[in-house]
């Protein structure tokens, strides 16, 4: 766990009295850090403790504070329960043993207009549904970057997906309550909310946390033609990945991100634009398509789903990386009720062979075609 993260752990969070978390917000310190900062002084005014009963309370903070170390056997033992969230695609919880890990970052990764964002949604619903028919039973934490959720589609597929559940303006109106939209606007905002949410996934019983998307910010803030740009973006990136990492962990819920495009070059003299969001078409002999922000994000993702076009109106899924599944492909379209997989289970063809899921290849449209732009000796962009 990133040292950071774990300063940033709210001080309820750590099993401190309550009278003394209420105390000490009173005077502004909430997390590990803020405690850790002040003078005992001024935490002996904070608190009204002894110095004595202080002190222990400084050595249960600062213990809290380390990165901790567990064993097979305590994180087996943790692991009793539910493990996994169910997408409701039957061949795609299949695959994946159940649906998406607990506990870990799943991306979902394409083009513009393949359905990310219609992904989000209908898990959206899923998470707020009761576990009987298949949900969560709990709430939703969707932090919204490029202002793409709508809340008629939300209730549009609600309405068409579980309409035997969703036939009442009450649990409509349920659902509708439980999604909580968080709008961000830059990298700094993004960061101070996850810095942040802790409470809120107390206070409103989160069971999901999305993030769409988690390239937007990123790709607008740092130019890629800039050396020091890059390595400030993976650094921010790197912090971003420990923070998901530390909330689905701690809180035993998937994180659900949805991630852009870029083309990778075969030499750094070809279309070094720093704009990883365009297709190079001049040396498309020499480029390809793949999930954006590079390598060290794409070891930061546990699970990675891309979306990609196929042929006509053909859309396709890949399970590109998965710590249980090996890498599959099935067909899929978008209707009112959100994403449907066509053609049987048995008939799905889920092989493909040795993929690099960091540079797994996908297919873009054009304004004529199809593209598929074949890696050659390529370099991240």
């Amino acid at each position: 766990m990133h040292p950071t993260t774990m300063a940033s752990k709210k001080l309820q969070r750590i099993g401190l009295p309550i009278e003394i978390v209420m105390r000490l917000k009173r005077h502004g310190i909430y997390t590990c850090k803020d405690f850790l900062s002040k003078n005992l002084f001024e935490l002996m005014k904070a608190t009204g403790l002894t110095r004595g009963k202080l002190q222990q309370l400084i050595e249960d903070v600062s213990k809290a504070a380390l990165p901790q170390h567990t064993t097979a056997l305590d994180m087996l033992r943790q692991s009793i329960g539910p493990s996994f969230f169910p997408t409701s695609l039957p061949a795609l919880d299949s695959l994946l043993l159940g649906g998406l890990p607990h506990g870990t970052i799943t991306e979902v990764a394409g083009p513009p207009g393949c359905g990310k964002t219609q992904f989000c949604m209908m898990f959206s619903v899923l998470a707020t549904l009761p576990i009987p028919i298949g949900g969560a039973s709990g709430s939703v934490a969707y932090i919204d970057t490029e202002s793409a959720f709508s809340a008629e589609r939300l209730v549009e597929i609600a309405r068409c997906r579980f309409p035997d559940h969703f036939n009442s303006d009450v649990n409509l109106r349920g659902l509708c309550e439980r999604v909580h939209i968080y709008q961000e606007a830059t990298c700094q905002d993004l960061q101070e909310r996850l810095d942040v949410i802790e409470e809120d996934l107390i206070r409103y019983d989160f069971k999901l946390l999305i993030i769409d998307s988690i390239a937007s910010l990123v790709r607008k803030e740092f130019d890629g033609r800039l050396h020091g740009n890059m390595i400030q973006r993976t650094n921010h990136l790197a912090k971003q990945a420990a923070t998901l990492k530390y909330i689905a962990e701690s809180f035993k819920i998937p994180v659900v991100v949805t991630n852009q495009i870029t083309t990778r070059l075969a030499s750094p003299q070809l279309n070094r634009s720093g704009d990883d969001s365009t297709i190079a078409l001049a040396g498309e002999e020499q480029s390809y398509v793949t999930a954006a922000l590079g390598n060290t994000w794409g070891h930061s993702v546990n699970t990675r789903l891309v979306l990609q076009y196929g042929q006509g109106q053909a859309r396709e899924l890949i399970i590109s990386k998965s710590p249980v599944s090996p890498a599959a492909r099935m067909m899929y379209s978008i209707e009112s009720e959100g994403i449907v997989l066509r053609g049987r289970a048995d008939d799905l063809d889920i092989q493909l062979g040795e993929v690099n899921p960091a540079q797994q290849k996908i297919s873009v449209r054009t304004p004529q075609t199809v593209l598929t732009l074949n890696p050659s000796s390529c370099i991240p962009v």
